[in-house]
């Protein structure tokens, strides 16, 4: 049978299913009844056969994306917010599992304020585990399942290395050593044996982990594998074991050894062709022994990973996950990770899919990806609810805002209304999250200054809009403030030299996914009738010296240098990503004597013309233009 009929069938023989048999949105469901065993090479929930398609979300338990501009440390633990919007979007894509990143070992230089999980042999982070205890927690609330890997194999967050290098011992003596081996069943124990803070349950005795996983890709024996797995079975009877060795085919010694539950595979094969073979010869070697599933897959255009997800079906595996999604920031938006290994235009996913990532047709996958979820249960994909009210931040005094966003919504409208409680006027719609990254997402540049506003945001999808926000305000303008993300030139009045639009290697330039590149004596000129009160240039530079001048013009013709204050801040891991550094080149209000004028207010501007000049090789990220005249 073919491919494409038997994913007709499963389809088809889904529409049959009744409503009843339809998981509920929001966590309405109750708890977990059972722990997800092996029967065979099928899992089982009670007696229900369990599959599953979703995605790794490495960040769950542990932020390493927190790249908002004058952000030094990009590491840090979720919040509650953060967290339920992760397994909330997981949960209306039908996907019932998550896998997680390994637990951070501390590396001999992190700086002191570098958060890690494990901080030495025996040393443990309350805090840390702390956010996990709160994954755990709202695993339940979400009816979401964890994969949790131990180590990992990989320096980035710290790994066996790491863990060697405590004992003074190299890296590859972390399969040999006993003292090595024992500190990894330290940490094990340390693990299973924890008492979760919010529900008071220990974690070997929690439903909602799936599976344990001796570590993240790593090189590990199998001698090594046996130790390992036998121990966390000595301690833990509920849960399935993986073997996390890194292959693209099975080990035959996982399938042999008695420990292992099921099984793993990782897989960034650049054909899509050499993917699905190494799929299926896994399969054949599992099939009738244990319980097989994708554990990462990824980097692949969107019928190329359909095709994948459909021979996962078609072969029953147990599941696949996809690498990777990242989940929305409690500041507003999104935290984002390009990924360089994608060919430099794969970003991690974000749900329900945006304009942004068309290039790599995020819409599309995320559609198709959240039908075939549903569709490995043997349901078809209910409709989207309408999304939950957004929760609006504060807004400045120039009426830029963020807001916490709703797991689903396509996009929001701002509303501004002169009285709490109304009547309202749209003065921003269809605006779009994922457009602006660690930024706010809007700027109402339509206010009076010095009027005084209240603001409201509603998120909508296909299938409607939520109720209101919270109300913010009264916020009182003291100006405008003009926004450009540098997505094209439509905000630009004059572009002088050598300049050239970019996107690509976003990681290096703090996750922005539009800049300006400009080079020495280049430059870029805003016009804004009303009065310069301030401008603030973002910008990213590999020297240590100011990137930018400003000039400030009264009629366009005639600029003159103003005096500038810059600051610069060094993200720290620019070892590992090569990243840039961040600058802001800002002028304040009566910056210039000699352009000024005053407004009848008595308020000092400076002219209504601002160019950016480049003094070396740069990009620029953002330009925020305060101005207008107090009424």
């Amino acid at each position: 049978m073919s491919r494409s009929h038997m994913i007709g069938l499963l389809l088809a023989a889904s529409l049959c299913l009744t409503c009843a048999a339809q998981p509920q949105q929001g966590g309405g469901r109750p708890g977990f009844e059972n722990f997800i065993r092996c029967d065979g090479d099928t899992l089982k929930d009670g007696d229900r056969e369990f599959r599953f398609l979703s995605f790794n979300i490495p960040n769950l338990h542990f932020v390493e994306d927190d790249m908002r501009f004058d952000c030094r440390m990009p590491f840090r633990f979720p919040d509650d917010f953060e967290i339920d919007d992760a397994l909330g979007t997981i949960e209306q894509m039908g996907g019932q599992v998550v896998r997680t990143y390994t637990l951070a070992v501390k590396k001999a230089d992190d700086p002191a304020d570098q958060p890690r999980y494990i901080l030495g042999p025996g040393r443990f982070n309350e805090e840390a585990f702390a956010a996990l205890d709160r994954v755990i927690a709202a695993a339940h609330k979400h009816h979401v399942r964890l994969i949790l890997p131990f180590i990992d194999q990989w320096s980035w967050w710290g790994g066996t290395a790491e863990l060697a290098a405590f004992r003074g011992k190299k890296a590859e003596e972390i399969w040999t050593d006993p003292q090595l081996i024992q500190d990894y069943k330290d940490i094990i124990t340390y693990v299973l044996t924890r008492k979760n803070t919010v529900t008071g349950v220990v974690y070997r005795d929690d439903k909602a982990i799936l599976a344990w996983e001796t570590g993240n890709e790593l090189k590990s024996p199998a001698a090594w594998v046996q130790q390992i797995a036998a121990h966390i079975k000595s301690l833990d009877s509920n849960h399935l074991v993986l073997d996390g060795t890194h292959r693209e085919v099975l080990l035959q010694s996982s399938l042999d050894d008695a420990n292992v539950d099921f099984v793993t595979t990782h897989h960034y094969e650049k054909d899509p062709r050499a993917m699905i073979a190494h799929l299926r010869q896994s399969a054949k070697m599992a099939r009738g022994k244990k319980p097989y599933f994708l554990g990462e897959f990824g980097f692949l255009g969107t019928d190329a990973l359909c095709a994948v997800m459909d021979a996962a079906i078609e072969e029953k595996l147990a599941g696949a996950l996809l690498w990777s999604l990242r989940y929305r920031s409690r500041e507003g938006g999104f935290y984002w990770h390009h990924e360089p290994a994608g060919g430099d235009y794969f970003k991690a996913y974000h749900w329900p899919g945006f304009p942004i990532g068309e290039v790599f047709d995020e819409r599309g996958l995320m559609r198709r990806m959240r039908e075939r979820a549903f569709a490995i249960q043997g349901l078809t994909a209910p409709a989207l609810p309408k999304p939950a009210a957004p929760k609006l931040l504060a807004v400045s005094e120039g009426a830029q805002m963020s807001w916490q966003g709703s797991v689903g919504a396509e996009c929001y409208d701002v509303e501004r209304a002169e009285a709490s409680q109304g009547p309202w006027t749209t003065v921003g719609a269809g605006v779009c999250e994922a457009q602006a990254q660690y930024r706010p997402l809007f700027a109402d540049e339509s206010v009076r200054p010095g009027g005084r506003y209240f603001y409201r945001v509603i998120a909508r999808n296909a299938s409607g809009l939520s109720e209101p926000s919270n109300v913010v305000g009264p916020v009182r303008a003291t100006h405008r403030t003009l926004v450009d993300e540098l997505w094209n030139d439509s905000r630009i009045f004059l572009k002088e030299g050598k300049l050239a639009f970019a996107q690509n290697e976003a990681r290096k330039f703090k996750e922005d996914c539009h800049r300006l590149a400009g080079v020495a004596k280049s430059s870029v000129v805003y016009y804004v009738p009303g009065g310069i009160r301030a401008v603030r240039a973002f910008l990213f530079t590999q020297s240590d010296q100011p990137a930018v001048r400003m000039l400030l013009s009264k009629d366009g013709t005639t600029f003159e240098p103003v005096e500038t204050k810059t600051e610069g801040t060094m993200t720290h891991g620019g070892d590992a990503y090569g990243f840039w550094k961040a600058q802001v080149c800002s002028v304040p209000v009566r910056a210039s004597p000699s352009a000024e004028k005053i407004t009848p207010d008595g308020v000092t501007t400076n002219g209504d013309y601002v160019k950016i000049e480049f003094l070396t090789e740069a990009q620029l990220s953002r330009v925020e233009i305060d101005y207008g005249r107090m009424d």
